[in-house]
Parts: C-alpha cells; sequence; structure tokens
C-alpha cells in the first residue's frame, strides 16, 4: 500500500468530516432561531418532543447541535428533563439521515454532483443575501467530494486482494466474543475522532468492498452509537447537574438499544438484510451500505419506541445517579457559568444562544440580589442583617465576574466569520451585559443606602416606610418586566409595559421628594433620616433607568443620550 494511497484515505476522510461540519453549521444559520422555538414549542408530550428532535436533527445534520440547545432549554427552566429526553430520542432517529445520505454515495459516482454544487456555490457566496446558501452547497460539495473520494481509495487499495487484511477479519469467529470486540472498537474509534459519520464511513466502505463481514460492521454501527454518547458526557463533565443528567439519559437510552440488541443479534441482523434483499450467504457488497443505513435506523427507531412508555423512569434514574452536591442557595452564591463554560460551541448560531441564555441568567441573579437588598429594609436583628449583607455583597462580586466573564466570550464569538447581522446580535448582547451590571451596582447601592440606615439605629416613619416600600414594589416589577422581556421571542417582545413602569417610577420620585423637602420643613424627621430615605428613592429610579437600558438594548432600539 502506497503512502499515496494512504494520504488520499486521510484526506478524503477530512474533507468528509469538514463537509458535515460545514453543512452543519450553513443549515443552522438558515433556520436561525426558528430551530429554537421548535423546541420549546413542539413538546407538548414525548411523541411530539420525539418527532422535533428527529426532524430539528434531520434538518441541521447535526444531533449534537440538538442536544446542545435541548439541554441549554433544560438548565434555563424552559424544558424539563422529561421533555429533554423525549428530544434526544428523536435526535437518535434524525441522526441516522446521514447513514441514507452515505449509503447512498455507494450505489453510483456521487462526485459527478460536486463541480456543478461548486460552481453555483462560488456564485452564491459572492451574493451578499445568499451566501448562507453557498456555504450549504460548500458543505455538500465537501461532504460527497470526501465520500467518493474515499469510495474510489478503498476500491483502489484493493483490500480483497490483501491477505493480510482478510486474514484479519478471518481471524475473528463469527461469535459474540467478535461481536462484543468490534463494539468496544467502534466507541473507541468514535470517541477518537470526535465523529460518528466518519467512523459510519470508514465501515461502509470496508463492507462495500468485502473485507468485512456484515456482522462484524454492524457490530462497528452499534459501538458508533455508544461513542457518541460517551463525547457529550466528557463534555457534560463541566456542566450543572441537569445537563449531566441529560447526557446521562443519552448515553443510557444507547446502552439500552445495545443490550437487548445483543440477545437477537443475529435474527434481528438477519431480518435487516431481507428488508434490503441481501443475502449473508450470496453476498452483494454494493448492498452493504444500505443494510448499515437500514439496521441504524431500524435500531434507533424500534428502541425509541419501547424507551418512550419509560421516560419518567428514566428520568428517575439520571436523578438518582446524578445527584446535586449542593443546595440551591449554594449553588445561586457561587460563581459559575451555566451555558458557556465548556467553551464555544461548533457555529456561532449556538454560541449566541449559549450566551443569550446565560445573560438571562445574569438578569435572574440580579433580581435575586435585589430581593436581598429589599429584606434588609425588614430585617432588625444585627447578626441576621451583617449575614444578610455579607450575601449582598457575594451577589455584587458575582455580578462584576459575570459581566467580564460573557464579554470574553462574546469577544471570542467576534473572531469567527459572521454574518452582519450575528455581528449586530453581538454588539446588543455586550451593551445588555453592560446595563445588567450596572443594575447589579444599583441593587448594591439600595443595600448600602440600607445599611446605613440600620448603622445610625434610626429608622423610618410609618410613612416613608410605606413610601419605600411601594417604590421597591415598582421597581421589582420593572425587574420583572425586563426578565419576562429577556427571555421572549424578539418578533413577539412588547416593551409598552415596561415604559410604563418607568413612567410611574419617575413620577412618584418626583412626587416624593416634594413631599420630603415638606415634611423636613414642619420637622417629622430629621434631615438625616430624610437624607437616607430620598438617596434610597433615587437610587431606585436610577436602577429603573438602567432596566429601560437594558431593555431597549434587547429591542434593538438606539442607545439614547
Amino acid at each position: 500500500m502506497s503512502i499515496w494511497i494512504v494520504l488520499k484515505l486521510i484526506g478524503s476522510l477530512a474533507l468528509l468530516m469538514y463537509g458535515m461540519k460545514s453543512m452543519s453549521e450553513s443549515l443552522q444559520k438558515m433556520a436561525g432561531p426558528q430551530l429554537r422555538h421548535v423546541l420549546q414549542a413542539m413538546t407538548t408530550n414525548r411523541f411530539t418532543g420525539m418527532f422535533t428532535g428527529a426532524f430539528v436533527t434531520a434538518a441541521v445534520q447535526s444531533s449534537t447541535a440538538t442536544t446542545v440547545m435541548t439541554v441549554s432549554f433544560v438548565n434555563a427552566g424552559l424544558l424539563t428533563l422529561a421533555q429533554a429526553i423525549s428530544i434526544i430520542m428523536g435526535a437518535n432517529i434524525g441522526t441516522t439521515f446521514t447513514a441514507w445520505i452515505m449509503s447512498t454515495g455507494f450505489t453510483f459516482n456521487i462526485t459527478d454532483l460536486v463541480w456543478p454544487a461548486f460552481f453555483i456555490g462560488l456564485l452564491l457566496i459572492y451574493s451578499k443575501t445568499r451566501r448562507i446558501i453557498g456555504d450549504f452547497l460548500f458543505g455538500v460539495s465537501f461532504l460527497l467530494l470526501g465520500l467518493g473520494t474515499l469510495k474510489m481509495t478503498g476500491t483502489d487499495m484493493h483490500l480483497e486482494q490483501i491477505s493480510a487484511v482478510t486474514d484479519f477479519f478471518k481471524s475473528f469467529e463469527d461469535g459474540y466474543l467478535s461481536y462484543f470486540i468490534f463494539l468496544f472498537i467502534g466507541g473507541v474509534m468514535t470517541v477518537c475522532v470526535q465523529s460518528s459519520a466518519a467512523v459510519m464511513a470508514i465501515t461502509m466502505t470496508l463492507c462495500a468492498t468485502g473485507v468485512m463481514p456484515i456482522y462484524l460492521g454492524i457490530a462497528l454501527v452499534m459501538g458508533e452509537n455508544i461513542g457518541t454518547t460517551v463525547t457529550s458526557n466528557i463534555a457534560a463533565m463541566t456542566a450543572n447537574t441537569q445537563a449531566r443528567r441529560a447526557a446521562f439519559a443519552h448515553m443510557f437510552f444507547n446502552i439500552f438499544g445495545v443490550v437487548w440488541i445483543m440477545f437477537i443479534f443475529r435474527s434481528f441482523t438477519d431480518m435487516v438484510c431481507s428488508f434490503v434483499g441481501y443475502n449473508p450467504e450470496h453476498p452483494n457488497p454494493m448492498l452493504l451500505p444500505f443494510v448499515l443505513a437500514t439496521f441504524h435506523t431500524s435500531f434507533n427507531v424500534i428502541n425509541t419506541m419501547i424507551l418512550i412508555w419509560f421516560i419518567p423512569q428514566i428520568e428517575k434514574i439520571a436523578c438518582k445517579i446524578i445527584t446535586s452536591p449542593r443546595t440551591q442557595e449554594e449553588e445561586e452564591e457561587d460563581f459559575r457559568l451555566h451555558f458557556i463554560q465548556t467553551g464555544l460551541m461548533d457555529t456561532p448560531e449556538l454560541s449566541l444562544l449559549e450566551a443569550q441564555k446565560e445573560i438571562c441568567n445574569f438578569a435572574d441573579r440580579t433580581q435575586r440580589m435585589y430581593g436581598l437588598s429589599c429584606e434588609l429594609l425588614e430585617e432588625k436583628d444585627d447578626t441576621a442583617f451583617v449575614k444578610l449583607f455579607s450575601r449582598v455583597e457575594k451577589y455584587e462580586q458575582i455580578s462584576d465576574n459575570m459581566e467580564i466573564e460573557i464579554a470574553k466570550y462574546l469577544d471570542q464569538v467576534s473572531d469567527l466569520h459572521l454574518s452582519d447581522e450575528t455581528k449586530a446580535k453581538i454588539r446588543a448582547m455586550m451593551r445588555e451585559i453592560s446595563e445588567i451590571e450596572s443594575v447589579g451596582d444599583s441593587c448594591y447601592n439600595i443595600a448600602r443606602t440600607i445599611n446605613r440606615l440600620h448603622s445610625s439605629k434610626e429608622v423610618f416613619t410609618e410613612e416613608q416606610l410605606n413610601h419605600a416600600h411601594q417604590m421597591l414594589s415598582l421597581t421589582n416589577d420593572a425587574l420583572t418586566q425586563m426578565n419576562i422581556l429577556m427571555k421572549g421571542r424578539k418578533d413577539y417582545l412588547n416593551a409598552n409595559r415596561n415604559f410604563n413602569i418607568e413612567i410611574e417610577i419617575n413620577n412618584f420620585r418626583d412626587q416624593l421628594k416634594e413631599q420630603n423637602i415638606n415634611d423636613l420643613g414642619d420637622h417629622k424627621y430629621s434631615y438625616a433620616i430624610g437624607s437616607i430615605y430620598i438617596d434610597l428613592i433615587n437610587e431606585c429610579e436610577k436602577l429603573g433607568d438602567y432596566v429601560i437600558n437594558v431593555v431597549e438594548a434587547r429591542m434593538g432600539i438606539k442607545q439614547r443620550d
């Protein structure tokens, strides 16, 4: 075997993997945020969730993309773990579409389709409005070129004439020990190359050349199913509890399928062969890629039909095995990014999804910080007050750190090849995190103002206290509406409620300032108490302004002077 053929083999695999990645990225860009909305909207029960996972994965040609989006929604509380499991089951079915694309490539000289696609793609790339379609065509072309070159290289190698290769496969007896060995090899190969599609292409090539028996090829395919879940579990090791549970459920699903299929391995494989018209006694190597694709689809469909009825039980198993090491309060008060801690995603679209979820988490934490600041006004016990104030200070540090880390992540994303629309999204997100951090600063200033009151050993009058509670309640309404807006679909957003609350806050602030002057003139309380009181009211009004700035950034409204 010449070094040239080996280089062609490696290069064709690299082309195939790059083409698959490029095609998946461009499909995700074309679909845009609609994919996320489909995942959210079409999961009313386990069956719609399964069909949604299958449809989205087949559409974007990436089960990883579907799984990442699903886990993000689980972490954000938009999907339950049970809904996520049904989507992941569907993703296992959707990913089998890739095997059918590859099997088709082994039936004729598929590279004939590549050159016109390259030419059309090149023309579209230079079109500003159709550039993504051009990227998609280039991805498909690279995929088909890699597949066609792999097929031709496998033929040119004449593996069936190399005694060392044929003797290697003949050395494995037709029994379960051999099946388990190749199952293990398939899993290890998938983990090493980080692509089940590449391992599937190698398996089809070996089977199509006639050197690998169909039973060993199918054992490799089952190993690929387990190997791809190992990758997701490794990636989830540094993620939060729900992400690890979703990854575990994915592994459980595939391992369970492999276990039951091994009990009926020969009979099930013979049944699949009969579907395709392949006779192991009189083998036709050209049909073997279709046998592998049919097995892959049948295995995942039947496995899903069995396990979809046991989703609650799988959820319980995942929760029992993957336990949360800390209480919710400890999780909240520990600086830990939930969505972007594992690095950039495969595409800018997914990276921005992760960043947006992290920004929503940032905004939620800020409102929790505000709630703690408000509690200080009611706390009379010195020890409890100091402990509560320390928690607010810790939240302030978290707020500063989150702004820096999210900004760093967005800066990394901005270094990628981005469309003008994506660049605009990043600028808006940068503005959002800056304003949310200002909201956090304002929350801390409210806590410091109340701390001044507590240290002075004086108290607000009953009227001041009532007015302060009214202002704090209005400000909390503003934060609540801000967080609703942050999590909503941009094309359905309506900020009128936010602007109305801001007007109420401003008017109430003006009214209280004027009343404060009159009350000081009537000697209802000391100037020191009046000063702390107005500082608290003014800080609430400032916080309301920052909230409006966040809303405007989310809505894409130009920043006010």
